[in-house]
């Protein structure tokens, strides 16, 4: 098996790097909450949709970890999809939130913003 080094900057596929992770969070968000949907009220449709969904999610991380580094990459996908799908959750599912769940959101969403600026550093 070859593997080919690219010897491109890093920044020069940013851009596109960073729009494939987008893609990749909100096809995470949109799966997660079929899953939420499904599980909750029945369904196959809405586990369908999840497994679509989250297979493409899946595919745009792969792709965005060709312009960021996988752990910046992974985080952010991480970070972000949870702190989205927890605003799902709120305001579609009505679910409601303590204190120190809105602290521990906070806080990984700053942990995002430093890393991601971590990384714009690095390239």
């Amino acid at each position: 098996m070859h593997i080919q080094v690219h010897s491109q900057p890093r920044a020069r596929g940013g851009l596109i790097a960073w729009a494939c992770l987008t893609v990749a969070i909100v096809a995470e968000v949109v799966g997660t909450a079929f899953m939420a949907d499904a599980a909750r009220h029945g369904g196959y449709l809405g586990y369908a949709v999840m497994a679509v969904a989250l297979a493409i999610s899946y595919y745009f991380l792969a792709l965005s970890v060709r312009g960021i580094a996988v752990g910046v990459a992974y985080a952010v996908w991480e970070g972000l999809g949870l702190t989205l799908l927890t605003l799902v959750g709120v305001f579609v599912f009505k679910d409601s939130l303590s204190v120190q769940q809105v602290i521990g959101l906070l806080m990984a969403a700053a942990g995002i913003v430093c890393v991601t600026l971590g990384e714009a550093h690095t390239a």
